[in-house]
């Protein structure tokens, strides 16, 4: 999301467009705001060029800083004669007292039932990898990598059910590395989980700033002479095997991304009861708002926690919600504090981004929604984004293409009015993990990173509209690949779409029918009905009414050929009639 360099007199940050305003709202003049991709803005690299000297040094802790970006720093600065050199943390020396602790939870076992594939076979799986590459070792450094890999999860993340750890896996051992060790796997079902100690496919255990120590140790080794390392790893991993090095995206990011069978069952499930929980949510809130009861985005996003926590498979949130008010939502990432809490009222639309981690999955939905009377332009964006989401869902494709190659589709009805965002269309989501996951994503710009969408992975469908000071639209969906439907199969090709896995209705007092055309309003009775099936039907079995007459509301079905203007909701026959009437007196005239 962004970075920082500082120099003796200067300090700027880089950042990109989804936190440009935040940016502006939250630093002060000390700081130098760069628009990062925008023009007139220059890239880190031409900057540090600009205020350094021949001779000079740039110093970082090489734990803290990619592989690709400090080879993409110090090739940029060596050619002027300007070193990149690994220092001591800072902050270490700096922020001395009421610093917290480095968090060291204890660890969940994601047992069989919810992970669908046992952590030997996973490890056999990367072995495989390792054989077929030709290479000795797989250095995973990425949390959700670690954690996926030995079925495990935990809390040291507030919002992602991840914990600190390293992991070298070879042909022969599996090593997993975790702070204060000893403590963590001082539970029997651990240490049974890990099959640590015991004869046959075992994983052992080790501190976690043993890492670079033991690949110091790996790299001086004879016989190993390549080890994987995902570009994105900690420089500090990388100097520990200079010279012996694999930099290539580590396998485990898609066997993560694509999952399983059990897996796609369990998460749909988990994202209904989501769906049902965000509209029990919603329910109460119109209600509470329409009484004149006061309710703010922290009050709000407090009584939407409360309601999720109803769920025994619960764990946390999954990012921290986004409330946000009329200009607040604007904020692509607004997150609403004592100082910028506004009321919930009926003049501004109300934009709600929130998500939760469950035992079986990661949820992450937007909608966004209105009080009162919603302006013209409000109700414009409103419609041309919910366009675009159902454009991105609607969307048949070849095997083999990349987020990049459809991302236009979601955009294209706001580029006919001359609007955008900034921000990506959609990201991979995880399973008990990050909320956004690689490497598959939906958006703007190439990147060899970025991997072809395929069968069982999971996406955010979420274009937005925000004008700045004034209101926020942004709609998400998280959608699943699936197998395509198609008459015909050129080249042998393997054809893939969208399957909506969130299910929570759109406001139909913010979308202007008109400019919904047959296939738009066709999806859109779809999706309704598929609320009402699936998350009404859960809604009426926990009890919750008022919820479901809620759901239903905004669920009745639109005419499929609009014969005037605006067209919602069917007409009532008394509606119907009086048209009728109106008809056949005018026809008298």
């Amino acid at each position: 999301a962004g970075f920082v360099w500082v120099t003796a007199d200067r300090a700027a940050l880089w950042t990109d467009g989804r936190y440009f305003l935040q940016a502006e709202q939250q630093l002060d003049c000390q700081w130098i705001i760069m628009q990062q991709g925008e023009d007139g803005y220059p890239s880190a690299g031409d900057w540090l060029l600009s205020v350094l000297s021949s001779g000079d040094r740039v110093g970082s802790d090489p734990r803290y800083v990619s592989i690709s970006e400090w080879t993409s720093y110090s090739s940029v600065l060596e050619e002027n004669n300007i070193s990149m050199v690994e220092v001591a943390d800072l902050f270490d020396e700096i922020w001395t007292e009421d610093r917290p602790e480095r968090p060291n939870s204890p660890l969940i076992i994601h047992t069989l039932e919810y992970s669908g594939e046992q952590l030997s076979n996973k490890i056999e799986r990367i072995r495989a990898e390792l054989n077929a590459d030709n290479s000795d070792a797989l250095v995973l450094t990425a949390l959700d990598d670690t954690a996926w890999t030995f079925n495990l999860r935990g809390s040291d993340r507030e919002t992602s059910a991840m914990f600190y750890s390293y992991a070298i896996i070879t042909p022969t051992d599996a090593t997993l590395y975790l702070s204060n060790y000893t403590a963590l796997i001082a539970p029997a079902d651990v240490r049974s989980h890990l099959n640590t100690g015991t004869d046959g496919s075992c994983s052992e255990v080790k501190e976690y700033d043993e890492i670079i120590t033991d690949l110091e140790a790996l790299a001086a080794e004879s016989g190993v002479n390549k080890i994987w390392l995902s570009p994105s790893s900690n420089y500090a991993t990388f100097s520990a095997i200079s010279g012996k090095e694999k930099l290539e995206a580590s396998p485990t990011q898609l066997m993560k991304s694509v999952k399983n069978e059990v897996e796609r069952r369990r998460y749909k499930e988990c994202q209904i009861r989501d769906s049902a929980a965000l509209s029990r949510f919603a329910a109460f809130l119109e209600k509470e708002v329409d009484a004149g009861n006061t309710w703010t985005e922290v009050s709000a996003a407090q009584k939407l926690l409360e309601i999720r926590q109803c769920d025994p498979a619960f764990h946390s949130v999954s990012f921290l919600t986004i409330s946000a008010v009329g200009p607040n939502a604007a904020v692509i990432h607004y997150r609403a504090s004592e100082a910028t809490d506004k009321q919930i009222n009926t003049d501004d639309v109300y934009l709600l981004d929130s998500g939760g981690q469950y035992l079986d999955g990661t949820t992450d939905v937007t909608r966004t929604f209105h009080y009162g009377t919603p302006s013209d332009i409000v109700k414009e964006a409103y419609t041309r984004v919910l366009m675009g989401a159902i454009e991105l869902s609607l969307t048949v494709w070849p095997f083999g293409l990349h987020g990049t190659e459809i991302d236009i589709r979601a955009r294209a009805p706001l580029y006919e009015h001359g609007w955008d965002y900034r921000h990506g269309t959609g990201h991979g989501i995880g399973y008990f993990l990050n909320v956004h996951e690689g490497p598959g994503t939906i958006r703007m710009g190439w990147s060899e990173d970025h991997a072809a969408l395929q069968e069982g992975m999971f996406f955010s469908d979420e274009p937005g509209y925000y004008e700045d000071g004034s209101f926020g639209i942004r709609l998400e969906t998280i959608v699943g690949v699936e197998k395509a439907d198609t008459p015909n199969h050129f080249g042998d090709d393997e054809y893939l779409t969208f399957e909506e896995v969130t299910y929570v209705p759109f406001e139909p007092k913010l979308i202007k029918y008109e400019l919904l055309d047959i296939k738009h309003r066709h999806w859109l009775n779809d999706y309704h009905a598929k609320c009402i099936e699936r998350t009404g039907a859960l809604l009426l079995d926990g009890g919750h009414q008022e919820a479901y007459d809620w759901l239903v509301a905004r669920s009745q079905p639109i005419e499929d050929e609009p014969n005037w203007t605006n067209s919602g909701p069917a007409s009532t026959p008394l509606v119907q009639l009086s048209v009728v009437i109106f008809s056949l007196l005018m026809a008298l005239f």
